[in-house]
């Protein structure tokens, strides 16, 4: 069977990456909502191009909310597959290639959403192509999911509970391989206030769960030797130094600050250029708002040490982040915060550390965007031993659970999963610049899928 399966998916190479093309060419960002579209006209039409394939290989589709489309093989389903066509913005300057024009390379897919999620989406869809194709019986169906605001708050699925059921069984391709049963808990925070000034602009970071590579400002009043002193030079071999460009800005100066992206998960692997600025713009204006967030968020600190939160266990080390900030040329603030929990620490103690330290340092309001407990699906439960069972076979290695940071899109659906889709220790550059998945590892991805389908379903 696996031989069957092999064949098809491979047979069909030129049409999967034909497909992940288009839909890598929809640059489905959160916009605005529309009549018909409540995450924007570009999320919507990725859904519309998704159905469009789902209904060429003859499955039974249906869209809710006008948000989340479902394909369905077979009656009662028992599997439940739930990936996102939604990405997080591009920044074009920073990539190598159009990040919405899927880019071949030495084997590699570049595009936004390459890894994170059309291409797994892509390989779920031909995976249930591949069992309906070669006729393998199944004694339950299975439903695939597609969503159109993961990356912002899964709003969506709030639309999909309020209209159906989940099936008993759900995974996403939206993490890593083997399995993910255990994701950190996770409080994001918007501050807002005034400085009580204006003479600074300030701008860093696209996405809430994302470090920023870049970030500006422009100071008024100051000049550009005066704010070239203030750059502490790094050591020459320094990989995570904050590199900073001065240059005459009118009566004053416009600073930029380049950092590395990075996953909110895994802000130990990028370098904030939003912290890196902050903290050079609050040492040269010594205005009081930037100098509290400074204290919060020092640079190169991931751990939440400065408000008394650093902690770790099996599940992983508390990670913070302070992942966009604005200043407006009258003063208005507003900022992100994203932290992520390990299951040692309670949602309601992050609250309580991280909430009143903003407030005391830097006198600006908090609201809380997201705040979600730790989710944790047992290892021995039916269902991962299904999975873990499937990956062994297809794979020829050991299988095992694992726990992650990031929260995936089955955080909230109880015993859900994340199956795949990346693989080891390689940077697939998820939510940075020159995201990519291998064509390889797509039509694996696929694969894997469909075992599962057939090992929960059969």
């Amino acid at each position: 069977m696996n031989e069957k399966i092999q064949e098809f998916i491979y047979s069909h190479k030129d049409e999967i990456v034909k497909d992940l093309a288009e839909l890598v060419a929809i640059p489905s960002v959160l916009d605005e909502p529309e009549r018909g579209a409540p995450f924007g006209a570009e999320t919507k039409r990725a859904l519309l191009k998704a159905e469009e394939y789902c209904q060429k290989m003859g499955f039974v589709t249906s869209v809710i909310g006008d948000a989340v489309l479902c394909a369905d093989y077979g009656e009662n389903p028992e599997l439940g597959i739930l990936a996102h066509l939604d990405v997080v913005p591009a920044l074009e300057d920073n990539w190598n290639t159009d990040p919405f024009t899927l880019t071949e390379k030495n084997g590699a897919l570049f595009g936004r959403g390459a890894i994170d999620d059309k291409g797994p989406a892509l390989a779920a869809l031909w995976a249930m192509n591949a069992v309906k194709s070669l006729g393998i019986p199944l004694k339950k169906g299975v439903r695939l999911i597609f969503g159109t605001d993961e990356e912002n708050g899964s709003k969506d699925l709030e639309l999909y509970k309020q209209n159906a059921a989940f099936p008993p069984k759900v995974f996403t391709p939206d993490g890593s391989f083997p399995v993910i049963n255990i994701e950190k808990g996770m409080l994001r925070v918007r501050f807002s206030g005034t400085t009580g000034g204006n003479s600074l602009e300030f701008r860093g970071g696209s996405a809430p769960n994302a470090v920023a590579d870049k970030a500006k400002a422009i100071l008024r009043g100051v000049t550009g030797s005066r704010a070239q002193a203030a750059i502490i030079p790094p050591a020459e071999d320094d990989e995570n130094a904050a590199k900073f460009t001065v240059s005459e800005r009118g009566s004053g100066v416009l600073i930029s600050c380049g950092g590395r992206a990075a996953h909110a998960s895994t802000p130990e692997t990028g370098v904030n250029a939003v912290t890196g600025l902050l903290d050079l713009v609050s040492r040269i204006t010594g205005e009081e708002v930037l100098r509290g967030l400074s204290r919060l968020f020092p640079f190169g600190e991931t751990d939440g040490s400065a408000f008394g939160l650093k902690c770790a266990d099996a599940s992983g080390a508390l990670t913070c982040v302070l992942s966009m900030l604005a200043i407006t040329p009258v003063g208005d603030v507003e900022g992100t915060v994203d932290v992520r929990f390990p299951t040692c620490v309670s949602l309601q103690s992050v609250k309580e550390k991280l909430i009143p330290a903003i407030r005391k340092e830097t006198t600006l309001e908090c609201e809380v965007l997201l705040d979600e407990e730790p989710h944790v699906v047992p290892e021995d439960s039916e269902f991962v031993k299904q999975l873990l069972a499937v990956y062994e076979r297809v794979e020829g290695e050991r299988g095992q659970c694992i726990a992650i940071g990031g929260g995936t899109y089955v955080h909230n659906i109880e015993g859900g999963v994340a199956f795949g889709a990346e693989r080891g220790n390689t940077d697939y550059h998820m939510h940075g610049a020159n995201e990519f998945i291998t064509a390889d590892e797509l039509l694996k991805d696929a694969i894997l899928f469909a075992h599962a389908i057939i090992e929960v379903c059969g």
